[in-house]
């Protein structure tokens, strides 16, 4: 078993989850065994959603800006940049 310090492997979490996942709706368990199975799911939920949120913390996405180059932004906090805005007021550049 893993060091109670060590963080616990998403997808090795994710795996688990599943097969917990699979045995509850197999209906093959006692409800105290299903009970605990559910137990577990619920606490690899909980590892999955902290292990998510800190990987969002750790992102950052480039977004493209009106003149072409590209800007930092946290992840979540990403808003479009580009705007669908004709130059000159032209019409008739593109056939509907």
């Amino acid at each position: 078993m893993a060091d109670k310090n060590e963080k616990p492997d998403f997808e090795k979490s994710m795996e688990t989850l599943e097969k917990i996942v699979e045995s509850l709706e197999g209906g093959d368990l006692s409800l105290d065994q299903a009970l605990k199975k559910y137990e577990e799911g619920v606490g690899l939920v909980r590892v999955c959603q902290s292990r998510l949120a800190e990987a969002e913390k750790k992102i950052e996405v480039l977004t493209k800006t009106l003149d072409g180059s590209f800007e930092k932004a946290p992840f979540g906090d990403v808003k479009p940049s580009v705007k669908n805005k004709k130059k000159g007021g032209r019409s008739g550049d593109r056939a509907a």
